[in-house]
């Protein structure tokens, strides 16, 4: 599973059990995230979650950063048993925007953030699993 974690709203995606492909699942907001988690992974077996981590070009934290490290902590809290993994999420909203041009999505679609949110999740998710390989 991976989270692009925004203030507002969260992205999240998935992968098949045999972690082939990764797929967008939802966007939640982000105060109903935890709830959103704990109810999903009772339902499914989730071995890894990971977090997108927002970098300038240099490689230091952005300042996003100060938002999502606390949610990080909170996560690894309170699924103790599920390990958490990080991962670069630079440039993932203007590649999740580009994914919307080459897939033919009208302007107006283009303009759903919940959306953009949902495809970044899939890319740090796709990302992450090739990293792996």
């Amino acid at each position: 599973m991976a989270i692009d974690y925004g203030s507002k709203r969260v992205g999240i995606a998935v992968t098949d059990p045999l972690q082939i492909i990764a797929t967008g699942l939802t966007t939640v907001h982000s105060k109903d995230l935890i709830d959103f988690l704990k109810k999903y992974i009772e339902k499914e077996e989730v071995e890894c979650i990971v977090v997108g981590e927002p970098k300038r070009l240099n490689n230091e934290p952005s300042d996003a950063a100060r938002f999502i490290e606390p949610f990080v902590v909170h996560l690894r809290r309170t699924f103790p048993n599920i390990k958490i993994e990080r991962m670069d999420e630079r440039f993932t909203s203007k590649m999740a925007f580009q994914t919307m041009i080459d897939s033919g999505l009208k302007k107006m679609a283009r303009q759903n953030k919940e959306l953009v949110d949902e495809i970044s999740a899939t890319i740090i998710l796709q990302s992450y699993m090739i990293k792996l390989k």
